[in-house]
Formats: C-alpha cells, sequence, structure tokens
C-alpha cells in the first residue's frame, strides 16, 4: 500500500508573512531583508553581497573627514542641492536650470510645443514667445502650467527646430531635456 502524502511546510515570513520567495513583491522588502539573510541566505546570495559591500562603504564613511578651514582641498562630501526652509517647516528645492521642451497633440493632427525653464536663464518669456512668433509664424503666448509656472505654448510642430533657435538666440541657455525625442541634449 502506498504511503500517505505528508502536507508541504512552507516557511513564511517573519516581517511581512509572504512567502519568502514573494517577499521581494511585497511592500516591505528594505524591512525584510534582514530576516531573509538570517534565516534563507541561500534564497537571496545578492542580499549578503550587499550587505558586505555596505559595511565597506560605512567603513569607509567612517573613516574619512570633511577637511575644512577652506584651504581648497576637495572634501569627500557630495555636493548636496541647495534647500531652502520656509516658515512652518517646508523645504523648497533649488530649480534644476534646464529647458524643456514638449510636443503635446491636441485633436488629431494639431500640435501645441511647449517651452518650459527658460525664465532660470534670465529670459523674459513675453519677449521670447514674440520672438518665437515671428520666427516660425505661428500664435506663442505666456500661458500658467499645471505647476502654476509659465511656460510658452507655440501652435505646431516645432520642436526639431525650436533647440536650435533659442540657442542662437541665448547663448547662455545650455540644458535642454526634450520629451520630444527622450533624449537629454546637452
Amino acid at each position: 500500500m502506498a504511503e500517505k502524502p505528508q502536507p508541504v511546510r512552507v516557511l513564511y515570513c517573519g516581517v511581512c508573512s509572504l512567502p519568502p520567495e514573494y517577499c521581494e513583491f511585497g511592500s516591505d522588502f528594505e524591512k525584510c531583508k534582514p530576516w531573509l539573510i538570517q534565516n534563507v541566505p541561500d534564497l537571496y546570495p545578492d542580499l549578503l553581497k550587499e550587505e558586505k559591500e555596505a559595511d565597506k562603504v560605512a567603513d569607509k564613511l567612517q573613516s574619512t573627514g570633511i577637511s575644512g578651514a577652506g584651504d581648497g582641498a576637495a572634501s569627500s562630501a557630495p555636493k548636496q542641492e541647495e534647500v531652502k526652509r520656509l516658515p512652518g517647516g517646508k523645504i523648497k528645492k533649488k530649480d534644476k536650470q534646464e529647458v524643456v521642451i514638449e510636443k503635446v497633440v491636441r485633436n488629431k493632427r494639431k500640435c501645441i510645443t511647449t517651452v518650459k525653464g527658460l525664465e532660470l536663464f534670465g529670459v523674459k518669456l513675453s519677449d521670447a514667445s514674440k520672438k518665437l512668433g515671428k520666427k516660425f509664424a505661428t500664435g506663442a503666448s505666456v500661458v500658467k502650467g499645471p505647476t502654476e509656472k509659465e511656460q510658452i505654448d507655440v501652435q505646431g510642430d516645432i520642436a526639431y527646430d525650436v533647440v536650435e533657435f533659442i540657442t542662437d538666440t541665448w547663448p547662455d541657455v545650455s540644458n535642454f531635456n526634450c520629451w520630444l525625442f527622450g533624449i537629454v541634449m546637452m
């Protein structure tokens, strides 16, 4: 006679109560990592490598110091973004200086090219919209975008030509982020 099948014993994570194979898909994977390293190290061998590398980095950070007194020596601390604290504890980060060019399709074949961020380079948006309208013989206006910042909307698909026009007209503008192309032009 055949043996009676025995029930399978499933190991569950002590943190998220999922089987360990599924912890990485749960919402608390970062919290599960120490438990996984301790109880099932063979399931996630990459976690052991990460832990060893993290220990090496922590040792290096503890051994390095920050040089001061303006002696011109380079410090080992990474350059942080400029952050401004507002009343009430809110934090305001400094905007990145980049011009974002987007092409938005309206009704089937109608396009609007949006230019954002010119004001960060000291360009007056009203003057820029007039120049863009004259150059490309289209309507161009300054409007408030969804983030309450002003941007220039130009009728038509001029995204390919507008980058060259902006760099020729305002040489200070150098950093472009073109959503039309999906690449960053420097």
